[in-house]
């Protein structure tokens, strides 16, 4: 759509209702991966970031993983709910991307710069933000509808098993995408003067 990037930050949304098509070329979504990783800035230029785009099979794989890991924590009133909410909300859509961190970055910046350690970590996370929102502004404005979700920590060590990444890697994020089917909601703001204070 080549929005300018007020009006690419202005229409990124949260889309629930997706399906399972995307506008754009599988080559053309790893494009979109690529860049964003390429020109997200990180602390230190740490470059801590590891993102892994799913399509197909793996992109129906991990949301099978998650609603496994789901299912042996959750009481069945409860997993059922989830499962209904991952199969119509995220496993509906064309793909999803993962974002992690890698904690051996992490863990040599402590070590070079001990001033920072215990900064490093929120200076990751911090990163790992700027990299989903980047994503998630870039896909919608290819004519993609996401969301973002933190299935996280039960099930990270079945993840980078079944896709083989390192175990440095913490998953910190999910991107589920695909074709909008509805519009989302209409936007309600908080009054800028109580988030924004001006002092000259």
């Amino acid at each position: 759509m080549k929005r300018d990037l007020k009006d690419a930050l202005k229409n990124r949304r949260t889309y629930y209702s997706i399906a399972p098509k995307s506008p754009i070329s599988d080559a053309q979504l790893e494009e979109l991966v690529k860049f964003a990783v390429l020109h997200t800035p990180s602390a230190f230029n740490s470059q801590s970031s590891r993102l892994v785009l799913l399509l197909g099979k793996s992109h129906k794989s991990f949301w099978e993983i998650i609603k496994a890991g789901l299912k042996k924590i959750t009481s069945p009133k409860s997993y059922a709910a989830a499962e209904a909410n991952i199969d119509g909300a995220f496993a509906s859509g064309y793909g999803t991307v993962l974002f992690f961190e890698d904690a051996s970055v992490v863990k040599k910046l402590q070590e070079a710069y001990p001033t920072y350690a215990a900064a490093f970590p929120t200076w990751s996370q911090h990163s790992s933000a700027m990299h989903q929102y980047a994503l998630w502004t870039l896909l919608e404005d290819a004519g993609l509808g996401a969301s973002l979700q933190h299935y996280i920590t039960f099930a990270d060590a079945e993840v980078r098993a079944a896709f083989v990444l390192p175990e440095s890697w913490h998953l910190t994020a999910q991107m589920p995408f695909g074709l909008p089917v509805n519009e989302p909601p209409v936007k309600e703001f908080a009054p800028l003067d109580e988030r924004v204070k001006i002092f000259k």
